[in-house]
């Protein structure tokens, strides 16, 4: 292991990572394929002739099933930090020339990668089955989806920290369900439920991810102003980077 050096992220050890999680069918079933699978059944399914905002209702619904998945991977690889430093893989790590900010750097590209497996499958299960919007607006909203799935990481590592075992994964996936049902991912919410929205964590992502789509606008014609987005983001991205940095801090002290 004499290429992992220092605190870039190290090739070698990333490859091993992204080939031991895609050895994982249960996680490929829940981050990549269940994110496409809902698509099919709750997007493909909408009329082509159905409009929202430049594209149609399919690619409204691809940009959420897109946004969810990308957090469900974002996290889960976050969460299996917590878990490896259970393991005393981390230990081991340690004994080699990786130095633990480059242990990070390359779990955060892992993060990165997997997250963007779903993204990618769903813009091509999309462009099979009838999504439509023009090309800016495609690359555009996954783009951002899949950048905004990056703060969810922090929360998988904090939920990886306090759990410590397997079952984190387990309850990772229900916390970010429920989430998103709240968020306005999966299902388009109005009146009392938006405002409630507003605050949950995934709200902002999904907001901004369809902005290029809807400008703000929802299906029920209710405008959602940017600053409502952004601050959603950040609040949530700080409130989740405090929160791993004290779980995964205190983790680490016990060891």
């Amino acid at each position: 292991m004499s290429v992992l050096t220092g605190a870039a992220i190290a090739p070698t050890y990333l490859k091993f990572d992204v080939r031991r999680v895609l050895r994982n069918r249960r996680a490929m079933i829940f981050t990549i394929a269940m994110p496409a699978l809902l698509y099919l059944v709750f997007g493909a399914t909408q009329s082509s002739e159905d409009s929202v905002g430049d594209g149609n209702v399919a690619f409204y619904v691809l940009v959420g099933m897109a946004v969810y998945g990308a957090i469900l991977a974002a996290a889960s690889n976050a969460a299996a930090v917590a878990i490896e430093q259970q393991a005393g893989w981390t230990r081991t790590l340690m004994m080699t020339p990786l130095k633990p900010s480059g242990y990070v750097s390359t779990k955060i590209a892992l993060a990165l990668v997997m997250s963007a497996l779903p993204v990618v499958v769903l813009a091509i299960v999309g462009a099979i089955s009838g999504a439509s919007a023009p090309i800016w607006v495609w690359v555009a909203c996954l783009g951002i989806g899949w950048l905004g799935s990056a703060s969810f990481a922090a929360l998988g590592l904090a939920l990886g920290s306090v759990l410590k075992s397997d079952g984190a994964m387990q309850a990772l996936g229900g916390v970010l369900a429920l989430l998103a049902f709240a968020g306005n991912v999966f299902v388009p919410l109005s009146g009392a439920m938006l405002r409630i929205a507003e605050f949950t964590p995934m709200f902002g992502v999904v907001s901004l991810a369809r902005y290029p789509l809807d400008d703000g606008m929802t299906v029920y014609g209710t405008q959602i102003p940017v600053w409502v987005m952004v601050a959603n983001i950040v609040f949530w991205a700080g409130a989740f980077a405090v929160a791993a940095a004290f779980f995964y801090s205190r983790s680490s002290a016990r060891q």
